[in-house]
């Protein structure tokens, strides 16, 4: 059995006295695609900032083994609720900013297909200043695919996208797990996130509360999900 490409062994994180999770473990197969979900307040975010590197566990574990690479941050890809985008950069100096972060080699190509991709071509250079929110949800997209990562996390990316930038990103998300890619998708959106899913993990108040693999009565019930928290 090959080794998974996350594992999350007993992790709690605390916010003062608060429990945000709470003793969660975990293991992400390699080249799954995970539906994190759960109500607001769950514990979705807090636990896909640890495990983008974000923020540490108050305690327990967490093994990310993509690629064997010793700086794992350069093989992760993040979309977050901060954008992290530079309002006075234009497109095409924001993804050339994170380009050179992440090493990336031949940047000027992988802009130009990622603009294209994201549909933001003729954008490349106005400023992200100017970016209705749905453009930089592109943008941020865009940015989190540049540098071709292992390991894709999406925190809501379907928030400010119209039909047909959700159809798009859903797409991409199967691209990448057609390639092997690993991703973890939480959203509110459970229609859309179970449509691409394959492994569900559900949180309720900062405890994994039931996972397993995805099957046809979630993807044409989707509202019967909680119905399976124990």
């Amino acid at each position: 059995m090959s080794e998974p490409a996350v594992a999350i062994r007993g992790v709690t994180k605390f916010f003062g006295d608060f429990p945000a999770i709470r003793g969660v473990n975990l293991d992400i197969p390699s080249g799954s695609t995970l539906a994190l979900l759960g109500r607001n307040g769950a514990g979705k975010t807090t636990l896909l900032h640890m495990l983008a590197g974000l923020s540490e566990p108050t305690d327990g574990t967490i093994r990310i083994g993509v690629a064997g690479d010793a700086d794992i941050r350069r093989r992760v890809g993040l979309v977050g609720h901060g954008q992290w985008l530079y309002d006075d950069l234009t497109a095409a100096e924001n993804l050339s900013f994170f380009g050179d972060l992440y090493g990336v080699q031949d940047v000027d190509a992988r802009i130009t297909k990622w603009l294209e991709r994201t549909g933001l071509a003729r954008f490349r250079d106005a400023r992200v200043s100017g970016f209705s929110r749905g453009m930089r949800q592109r943008l941020a997209i865009a940015r989190a695919f540049l540098h071709e990562p292992d390991l894709l996390l999406l925190d809501e990316p379907w928030t400010a996208l119209d039909d047909r930038a959700i159809d798009f990103l859903s797409g991409l998300i199967r691209d990448a797990r057609n390639e092997g890619k690993t991703v973890v998708v939480c959203s509110h959106q459970l229609r859309e996130a179970l449509e691409i899913a394959d492994e569900i993990a559900l949180l309720n108040r900062g405890r994994i509360a039931w996972q397993g693999p995805n099957d046809d009565e979630l993807r044409r019930r989707p509202e019967t999900l909680y119905d399976r928290i124990s």
